[in-house]
Formats: C-alpha cells, structure tokens, sequence
C-alpha cells in the first residue's frame, strides 16, 4: 500500500525518468512541453528523475519557467540516487571518497590524468575529472568543452571508441577496485563502486509499496549508464531515443 502523500494519485505507479536525452537535451533545459506533460502525468502517477550528474545540473536543466525540479518531481535522485529527495526532502547520502579510501582514489586519479595527458585526440579543454559525492566523472575532451565541440567529439568518439578503450583499461587495471565504469551523455564515463549505477535509486522506493516502478532511458545498451536499471526485475523498462520519443511514448502509455 502506497504511503498517504501519494494516495491522491489514481495509479499507484512510480514513473523515474533519465535525464540527459531522455526528458532534456545532454545538458540543457527541458522543454516547455516536457514539463507540461511531466506535470498532468503527476496527476495519475508518482513521478521521480534518476541522473548520474550532480543535483545542481539536474535542477538547472529540469528548473523551467521559474519553477523548482524538486518541487516538479515526487523523487530526486541525483549521482544514481546516491543524492536523494522525497518529496523535496533529502535522504541520506552516499560517499566515494570515503568507500574508496584517500589512498587510493589518489592512484586512480593520477593513472587517468596520465592517460589523458597521453591521449592523441583533436582538441582538448578542461575539468578532465569532476569529483562528486558519490562517484567521479571522467571526461578525455574535459567538461568546459563548448556545446558544438562536444557534438563533435561525440562523433569522433563514435568513429574511434576512445571512451570504450579508455574504460576497458581502468576496468584491467584497477580489478581489485571493485568498481564500474558506466559511459553516458556525449563527451563522459563515470566511475562508482559497484553496486552504485542508477539501481541505487531503487532502495529508496521498493519499501513504497507502489504497483509497478517504470523507467524510462536512452543509454539502455549493455555498458550504457541505463541499463542496470532499465534490465532491473524490480523495473518495468523503456528506451527511448530522446526527449520527443519520450513524450510520444507517455502520450500512448497514459493517454495523455
């Protein structure tokens, strides 16, 4: 039996939702429409988003015509739902640094800089590794790099797998580690313990009593930073292929 706050809802679903090209474009705001839509489907069922960026992106990208995500969404999960909010109220949270151990995260750091650093690739900018509280983000092209060059690099990396390699390496090299290596959005892989992809959400609501949790993602593909949960028994999945895919499958799921 779902908890007092949602029995208003008349299906007793939870809706969780990527972001990056799933309700937004890679790094920019959602639409106007998404929103909307987001907005009367709150009316049927609980709704939450799950991200692998810092809750600060999220918001900024989900935050729309003066309006606050956290108060948009029943659920918040940022860095996989190791940064967590219910009905915007933070629950407890996770940490990398202290899982992994100074020591250590110190050696895997310098192994990637250096790798970078040696990396033959046609541009390069800044912000290589983005520490965040549950995990850390790791980018060849660096995270300054601008909106057409990160469209490029993309396609670049889609011709010559330099993520895909980059990740094989640290999974060799680092096996006693005990962590995944999840690639995601356009220029980016994240590196967490295992155990902390975007599954990590869902011990915050399987005890909610809901009928059926739904997810919706793009990067479903095995080594896809979706795909943990997308596959999960606990989740009935949905890929998609972006923000407009997303809105036409809602329309025809709840007959919006």
């Amino acid at each position: 039996m779902v908890s007092s706050e949602f029995a208003d809802r008349p299906n007793k679903k939870l809706v969780l939702f990527d972001v990056d090209e799933t309700l937004s474009p890679a790094r920019r705001a959602a639409s106007p429409e998404m929103m909307s839509l987001l907005r009367e489907l709150r009316k049927k069922c609980v709704i939450g988003f799950v991200g692998g960026s810092d809750l600060g992106k999220i918001v900024e990208q989900l935050s729309v015509g003066g309006k606050n995500a956290l108060d948009e969404f029943d659920f918040g999960f940022a860095e996989n739902g190791l940064i967590a909010y219910r009905m915007g109220e933070p629950l407890a949270t996770q940490s990398f640094i202290k899982h992994v151990g100074e020591d250590r995260y110190k050696v895997l750091v310098n192994y990637i800089l250096h790798y970078i650093a040696d990396m033959d690739i046609p541009i390069k900018r800044g912000t290589f590794v983005e520490f965040r509280n549950g995990m850390i983000n790791v980018s060849p092209i660096g995270r300054n790099a601008t909106m057409q060059e990160r469209i490029e690099f993309t396609a670049y990396d889609n011709e010559h797998g330099v993520r895909a390699a980059f990740v094989e390496i640290l999974r060799e090299k680092f096996a006693d580690y005990d962590l995944t290596f999840s690639i995601g959005g356009q220029i980016s892989f994240d590196v967490f313990p295992r155990g902390w992809d975007k599954r990590y959400a869902l011990t915050h609501v399987e005890n909610e009593g809901f009928e059926e949790i739904h997810f919706f993602g793009d990067k479903t593909y095995e080594g896809g930073n979706d795909y943990e949960i997308y596959s999960d028994p606990r989740t009935i999945g949905h890929s998609v292929k972006n923000p407009e895919d997303t809105l036409r499958v809602l329309r025809e799921m709840f007959s919006l």
